[in-house]
C-alpha cells in the first residue's frame, strides 16, 4: 500500500475512529480522509503536480500532516522546514529543493522564493472532485526531502522515497509491537524524520492514532499525558532530563504508557534508570540517521534492554563496523558504523559526489564510531564528524564559524561542543581578532544572532590571542575541548 492510500483505507475500515488531533483540531478517520482530498484539490488548483516539491513552514499542527498526505496523493514530495529558521536559512532550503508551493502560518514566503499558501486556507477549500488515484503512484517516488547540515555547513536534502518510509514503518511496527489500540503523543518537531515516521506514519499505519502536543514544556507535559492517555511517546535526552528534574512533588499518572522511546542523541544510562525508576515507564533507546529514514538499532521492547547501548539492529537492516579502508573490523574492536537495508536513502539532492562518499556499494557510512558488545548490542563510542547535538538538534560548527568569519574583526574562529547536563551539548566558540580591541564578545554574538537560529548561537565566546594549532598548522579542536572534557 502506498502511503497516499492510507487515509482512504483507514476511513473505509473505521470512519468514526479517532485519527489525529492537536490543541485546536480533532479529526476521525473519515474527516481526515475527506480533508486530505480537499487539501490535495487545493494544492492541485495552485499548480502542484506529480514530481513537484511542497514545503511546510509550520509549527507542529494537524495541517502539516494534512499537507503531507495531500501532496503524496498528487505524487508530490514534501520538505518540512524548521519554523525557527531565519528567512535566509529557510530561503536556502526552498531554493535548493526547487519548491513550487510553501504552506506558511501568517508569514510570507521567505525572500519570495516560492508561491505561499496560508495554512488557514486549508480549511476554506471544499472542492473535492479531484481526478486522482493514489493507488497508481510508484513506491520509488520521492516522498520527503529532509534537510540535514553537512560538514561544509550547507544543509543537504536527504531524499527518502515511499519505499524507504514503508520499510522503516514496518520495521518500527515489528520492533515496538504496535496495534490499533496504541495512541502516540507527539512532542518532537515534524521537520525531523523521527517525528514524522515514529509519531505519525507508524501509528497511522498500525490503525492507531496520534495527538500532536503543543510546544514542549515540562510544566504542562504530564498534564497532556494524563489528559490524552497515550500508550507511548518519542523524545530526546534533553526532554527526559528536564522531566527527571521536575520537583519531587510532581507525581503524574503514567499508567497509560506501555513504553517511551529515546533517540537523536546518546542518553546516559544513569538518566535512563532515573527516569524509569521515577515514573515507572520502560524507556527504550535507539539509534539512526535521517539518511537511514530514522532508526537502525533499538533496545528490544520484549527482551533484554541494555542502557548504555543503542540496542540491536532492527529487522531488515544489517549493521556492521568497518575500518577507514572499508574492511570489517575484528570482533570487539571499534569501527565506523555502516548500515544496509531498504531504509537507506536514495541520496542527497543534487549532490552526487557527497552521495557517493556516504553510500558505498549500498552501505550507508554514518560517520559514527561504535563497537558491538558480547551480545551484539551497539555501543556508540564517538563521532567522526564534529557535529554538536543540542537537545536532539544537529548543529555543525562549520556553519557557525562561517558566520563569525564574516565579521570584519575576526581573524580565526573555532566552535566545539561543550557537555551540558540538560541539552547534552551546547556550542561554544573561540575567537582571535585581527586587532586586540577589534570587537567585543557581545558584538560578535549579536552578529551571530542576526544570521543564525537561536539554538545555533554559541552560548559562550572566548577571545584568545591566538588559537592552538596542531603539527600541520590546523586549529587544534581537541585541545580546546580538553578544557571541559570532564565537565557535566
Amino acid at each position: 500500500m502506498h502511503f497516499a492510500e492510507l487515509p482512504d483505507v483507514r476511513a473505509a475500515a473505521a470512519a468514526d475512529a479517532r485519527c489525529i488531533s492537536d490543541d485546536a483540531v480533532a479529526l476521525n478517520n473519515g474527516e481526515f480522509a475527506a480533508r486530505v482530498r480537499s487539501v490535495a484539490g487545493l494544492l492541485a488548483q495552485r499548480g502542484v503536480r506529480r514530481g513537484d516539491v511542497v514545503a511546510t513552514l509550520l509549527p507542529n499542527r494537524v495541517e502539516l500532516v494534512l499537507t503531507l498526505f495531500a501532496a503524496w496523493r498528487l505524487g508530490a514530495a514534501v520538505t518540512p522546514i524548521n519554523p525557527a529558521l531565519t528567512d535566509s536559512e529557510a530561503a536556502y532550503q526552498l531554493e535548493d529543493s526547487a519548491t513550487r508551493l510553501v504552506v506558511v502560518d501568517n508569514r510570507p514566503s521567505p525572500a519570495g522564493t516560492a508561491d505561499a499558501l496560508d495554512v488557514a486556507d486549508l480549511w476554506t477549500w471544499e472542492e473535492t472532485s479531484l481526478d486522482d488515484d493514489p493507488s497508481v503512484l510508484d513506491a520509488d517516488g520521492l516522498a520527503l526531502l529532509i534537510y540535514t547540515s553537512g560538514t561544509t555547513g550547507k544543509p543537504k536534502g536527504v531524499m527518502l522515497d515511499h519505499a524507504n518510509l514503508t520499510a522503516m514503518c514496518e520495521m518500527a511496527l515489528a520492533s515496538f509491537e504496535f496495534d490499533g489500540s496504541d495512541h502516540c503523543l507527539l512532542v518532537l518537531p515534524l521537520f525531523h524524520v523521527n517525528g514524522i515516521v515514529v509519531s505519525v506514519l507508524t501509528p497511522l499505519l498500525a490503525g492507531a492514532s496520534t495527538t500532536i502536543a503543543g510546544r514542549f514544556s515540562p510544566d504542562r507535559f504530564f498534564a497532556d499525558v494524563e489528559r490524552c492517555r497515550p500508550t507511548y511517546f518519542s523524545a530526546v535526552p534533553a526532554i527526559y532530563a528536564m522531566l527527571s528534574n521536575l520537583p519531587e512533588s510532581v507525581r503524574p499518572d503514567t499508567s497509560s504508557l506501555r513504553f517511551v522511546i529515546c533517540g537523536a542523541a546518546p542518553m546516559p544510562a544513569e538518566l535512563i534508570e532515573r527516569f524509569e525508576r521515577r515514573y515507572g515507564v520502560v524507556l527504550v533507546e535507539g539509534y539512526g540517521l535521517s539518511e537511514g529514514t530514522c532508526a537502525s538499532t533499538v533496545n528490544p521492547l520484549s527482551g533484554v534492554r541494555k542502557p548504555g547501548t543503542v540496542g540491536l539492529p532492527m529487522p531488515g537492516q544489517t549493521v556492521e563496523l568497518v575500518d577507514p579502508d572499508g574492511n570489517r573490523v575484528p570482533a570487539g574492536e571499534s569501527g565506523e558504523v555502516v548500515i544496509a537495508g531498504p531504509n537507506v536513502m536514495r541520496g542527497y539532492l543534487n549532490r552526487p559526489g557527497e552521495t557517493a562518499k556516504t553510500v558505498v556499494d549500498g552501505w550507508l557510512h554514518t560517520g559514527d564510531v561504535g563497537r558491538f558488545d558480547e551480545d551484539g548490542y551497539l555501543v556508540l563510542v564517538d563521532r567522526v564528524k564534529d557535529m554538536i547535538i543540542r537537545g536532539g538538534e544537529n548543529i555543525y560548527p562549520k556553519e557557525i564559524e562561517s558566520v563569525l568569519y564574516q565579521h570584519p574583526a575576526v581573524l580565526e574562529v573555532a566552535v566545539v561542543g561543550r557537555p551540558h547536563e540538560v541539552y547534552g551539548e551546547v556550542p561554544v566558540g573561540y575567537v582571535s581578532l585581527r586587532e586586540p580591541a577589534g570587537a567585543t564578545v557581545e558584538e560578535l554574538l549579536e552578529h551571530a544572532r542576526a544570521h543564525l537560529s537561536k539554538y545555533k548561537v554559541p552560548v559562550e565566546l572566548t577571545l584568545l590571542e591566538s588559537l592552538p594549532k596542531n603539527s600541520v598548522g590546523k586549529i587544534d579542536k581537541p585541545t580546546l575541548r580538553s578544557s571541559f572534557a570532564t565537565t557535566v
